[in-house]
């Protein structure tokens, strides 16, 4: 029982990375690990609170996710075009489309993929390359400060799992 513990402790770990890197799932793997201990020790009792933390904060997750990209475009002067754009240079770094250098592969893509997919976006509706880059840069911002508050709540979640089933695999 208690290796299968650790076993979803590690993979909790994975989804507290995953809520700070994009293209790793994050919350929900966590809340994956607290629905697979609830069927290992039978006990679903023991997994309430920590279940419903979870799923508070994947909800809470998706939320910070959009405002705070919002509010990161807003405040640099960004329109729909520029978060369009950031969008799309995310997927395209993942997919690792975009000539990087020789090191780096996906990582550097999701990096600088919605920077530059923002700026590309913002200067096809602006057609003025100083304001692209500060509303991409604005962009990219935002989403580092989301993602940074995701991970801080998908470690609250962990926390809370440990803390209320710590006992019941280890004793008091």
């Amino acid at each position: 029982m208690q290796i299968i513990y650790w076993l979803l402790i590690a993979v909790m770990v994975v989804g507290i990375v995953g809520a700070v890197v994009p293209a790793i799932p994050g919350s929900s793997l966590i809340l994956i690990a607290i629905i697979v201990w609830g069927i290992v020790s039978s006990s679903f009792a023991a997994i309430k609170i920590p279940l419903i933390v979870t799923i508070v904060v994947l909800l809470l997750s998706v939320g910070v996710d959009f405002l705070a990209s919002y509010v990161g475009a807003k405040q640099a002067g960004a329109s729909k075009w520029g978060q369009i754009g950031a969008i799309v240079g995310l997927v395209v770094g993942f997919l690792g489309l975009l000539p990087t250098l020789p090191f780096g592969g996906p990582l550097l893509g999701i990096l600088l993929g919605p920077l530059l997919g923002a700026i590309v976006g913002e200067y096809l509706y602006r057609r003025e390359f100083g304001l692209a880059v500060k509303a991409g840069i604005g962009i990219v911002v935002g989403s580092l400060v989301g993602n940074l508050i995701q991970g801080l709540l998908a470690i609250a979640a962990v926390v809370v799992f440990v803390v209320t089933t710590w006992p019941q695999v280890f004793g008091s």
